[in-house]
C-alpha cells in the first residue's frame, strides 16, 4: 500500500480525466492522496474532492509564490481548518527562488500559517526554496515543532533534514530522488531515518523516470517508492508499509 503525501487534483490537468486518474491510483496500489490547497479561492475545489471520494483528504493554504493572494488571517485558515478531511495546514513557507525584493511579507505568511497549525492542532506542509536557513529560523521561533509536519518535495541538504527532523518534520521526496543527476536529495532519501520519510508526486508536476516530461498523477508514486528502496537496500513493499504508517501517524488518520 501507498500514499501519495501531496499532490494537486483540482488542477486543470486533471479536470477532463479524474476517474482514470484515481482508477490508476488503485491499480498501482496507492491507496489514498493528500490533495494540497495552493490559494483560498480554489480551497472549495479540493473540499468537493474530499467529500466526493473518502481516499482524498485536503490540506488549506496559501502557496509562497503566490504574492498577489489576499493575505488569509490565523483565525480563516484555523476556521477553513475545521473540517473532518482537512488534516493539514498548507502548503506554506518560503520561496526565494521564484520571487526576488522584499519578501517580508511572505515570511509574515509563514508565520501565520504555523500559528494556525498550533491554534487547530493540524500538522504542517511546508514549502522551501532556497531558503532553507530562514524557513527553519521561523519553524524554531513560532514553535512549529508543537505540530509538526513534512518538508514537502525536498530538495535541500542532509544537514537541513536533520535540523527540520529535530523541528518534529518528516521528510518528503517526490520524482525528482529519481533523476540520474539528483546525487544529493538521493543521499538524504539513504541516510535519513525511515520512520521520518513521506513519499509524493506534487502531480501534475515532476513526473518521475520514466515518465520525466510528462503530466504527473498519483499513481506515478510507485517510482518514487522503489528509487528510496533500491537506495536503503529494502524492498519495495517495507518502503511502501513504512510510509503509509508515517503519513497515518503524522495525519491522524487509519489507512
Amino acid at each position: 500500500m501507498l500514499v501519495d503525501s501531496h499532490c494537486h487534483l483540482n488542477f486543470p490537468e486533471f479536470t477532463s480525466n479524474l476517474p482514470e486518474i484515481l482508477a490508476n491510483m488503485e491499480i498501482n496500489g496507492v491507496a489514498l492522496a493528500l490533495c494540497v490547497s495552493v490559494n483560498l479561492p480554489d480551497f472549495h475545489q479540493i473540499i468537493a474532492l474530499a467529500e466526493s471520494y473518502p481516499n482524498i483528504y485536503a490540506s488549506v493554504g496559501v502557496h509562497p509564490d503566490y504574492e498577489d493572494e489576499k493575505e488569509p488571517t490565523v483565525e480563516e485558515l484555523a476556521k477553513l481548518a475545521d473540517h473532518p478531511k482537512v488534516i493539514a495546514i498548507g502548503e506554506t513557507g518560503l520561496d526565494y527562488f521564484r520571487l526576488k525584493g522584499d519578501l517580508e511579507w511572505q515570511r509574515n505568511r509563514f508565520r501565520n500559517h504555523i500559528r494556525a497549525a498550533k491554534l487547530c492542532g493540524k500538522p504542517l506542509i511546508i514549502h522551501t526554496r532556497e531558503a532553507a536557513i530562514d524557513t527553519l529560523r521561523i519553524m524554531e521561533e513560532e514553535g512549529a515543532s508543537t505540530v509538526g509536519g513534512v518538508m514537502h518535495c525536498f530538495t535541500e541538504t542532509l544537514d537541513v533534514a536533520e535540523q527540520a527532523i529535530a523541528l518534529n518534520f518528516h521528510i518528503s521526496f517526490s520524482g525528482i530522488v529519481t533523476f540520474k543527476k539528483a546525487l544529493q536529495i538521493k543521499d538524504v532519501a539513504q541516510k535519513i531515518a525511515l520512520e521520518k520519510v513521506l513519499i509524493e508526486t506534487d502531480s501534475p508536476y515532476l513526473a518521475p523516470t520514466p515518465f520525466r516530461g510528462k503530466t504527473n498523477q498519483p499513481a506515478y508514486v510507485k517510482y518514487v517508492a522503489e528509487e528510496i528502496a533500491l537506495l536503503r537496500g529494502i524492498s519495495a513493499k517495507e518502503l511502501g508499509e513504512a510510509t503509509t504508517q508515517n503519513f497515518a501517524r503524522l495525519f491522524k488518520i487509519n489507512v
